[in-house]
């Protein structure tokens, strides 16, 4: 015993008095960590008012239909003459004033506002912006997280420059490369950042630290923590908690007793502010989906039936070409009501093979009740891997246990 102890230091006085002269080591210095949340500005009403900025300082509506449907000289129609099914995809701020919003029926936005100008959608447009404002958003900040075709996440941290400074450059550059407006918040971390980036919106430039959390995020719902979905949200009504600052002010033990261990600790810690995720710069993609509206409510098993077919096709010509498999399908319907209901089921193995994704779709429709009509109809393939990461080919999996066709 004494033999290793002493082993571990020096033996003799000379080699004992250096160590002991040695100067302290340097502290390590970690930097400050800046993450950005960067948001474009109602990105698809944006984008159209380009095409027409007459239009700007109208309310204008976006959905209802594709350009590639319309002819090349369709002028622009107001909600008034609109009498079809289709949903709000987004709106400019104008049209927000009167209470409009995302995934209205356009119908019932027309009766709020039926000025509002309505225009198609036109998603080739919307994905060369979108690439346009990255690319620019990179020649600032290389490190990128992609959230979708509106949205990023940045790390700032080696970027040179204030916080302001470099918000201001990666507004800039992406008004230079698309003549568009962003919001950018810069906080210590992702969570904070994404509120961050709504606070002063549209053109905004929002600058978080801590400190700020009193003031600025407390008073704010509960909601507005992304991650809080309506569910979380009823139930935190149902216990007097409605703001950031009444979760921060209930203790840890009392959110994991009624939330869960994970979900209880992630509330606790989201309201004070703490967020340690990394921007990820790549990333695989969770799923793949199809969904569509019918053109009338209906509770017709063919009707559904081959409408599901045909999204099932789609969604594993996307898998095949993309070059994933999936093991998890599931099915998702919106009754007439606008209540959504989904049902999944997880298979053995992973498949893009669409007659087994259509057989696991298929069971999880007959777990859906149809005593409602249904409005929109979609399926989603989850849990996806690439195929060539598999020690075994998909296409030897294809097939495996089904027998017949599903639907004829």
């Amino acid at each position: 015993m004494k033999t290793g102890y002493w082993r571990a230091f020096p033996r003799d006085r000379d080699s004992v008095n250096a160590v002991s002269e040695m100067p302290p080591a340097a502290p390590t210095f970690v930097p400050r960590r800046r993450i950005a949340h960067l948001d474009m500005d109602a990105f698809y009403a944006s984008v159209e008012l380009l095409r027409y900025p007459d239009l700007r300082d109208l309310p204008v509506v976006i959905g209802g239909s594709q350009r590639s449907q319309l002819s090349d000289d369709a002028a622009p129609e107001t909600l008034a003459t609109y009498a079809g099914r289709g949903v709000v995809t987004t709106c400019n701020y104008a049209a927000r004033a009167f209470g409009i919003h995302s995934a209205m029926p356009l119908m019932r936005a027309r009766t709020l506002c039926p000025d509002a100008v309505r225009l198609p959608l036109d998603f080739d447009e919307y994905k060369r912006n979108s690439r346009l404002f990255k690319a620019a958003v990179r020649e600032v900040a290389p490190l990128l997280e992609d959230r979708g075709i509106d949205e990023v996440y940045l790390d700032l941290t080696a970027v040179p420059g204030s916080d302001r400074a470099v918000a201001q450059a990666l507004k800039d550059a992406v008004k230079n490369a698309t003549g568009l407006t962003c919001s950018v918040a810069v906080a210590p971390n992702k969570l904070l950042a994404k509120i961050g980036s709504e606070l002063d919106k549209p053109d905004g430039l929002t600058l978080l630290t801590t400190d700020d959390l009193p003031e600025r995020i407390w008073p704010l719902p509960a909601k507005r923590i992304n991650g809080i979905g309506p569910k979380a949200s009823e139930k935190l009504a149902k216990l007097n908690i409605h703001t950031i600052g009444e979760l921060a002010a209930e203790s840890r033990d009392f959110l994991i007793q009624r939330f869960g261990n994970n979900y209880g600790q992630w509330l606790h810690e989201a309201a004070h502010g703490r967020d340690e995720r990394p921007v990820i710069t790549e990333s695989e993609p969770i799923s793949r989906s199809r969904e569509t509206t019918f053109d009338e409510d209906t509770r017709d098993w063919h009707t559904i039936a081959g409408v599901l077919v045909k999204l099932i096709k789609d969604c594993a010509d996307d898998l095949r070409k993309r070059g994933y498999v999936g093991k998890t399908i599931g099915v998702k319907v919106r009754y007439n009501n606008f209540q959504i209901l989904t049902r999944d089921q997880t298979l053995a193995d992973f498949t893009a093979d669409a007659l087994v994704i259509r057989q696991a779709a298929f069971a999880c429709l007959k777990r859906v009740p149809l005593q409602r009509p249904i409005r929109l109809i979609g399926v989603r393939v989850g849990n996806l891997q690439r195929a060539d990461a598999l020690s075994e080919s998909p296409k030897n999996r294809a097939g495996r246990g089904v027998s017949g066709d599903l639907f004829d």
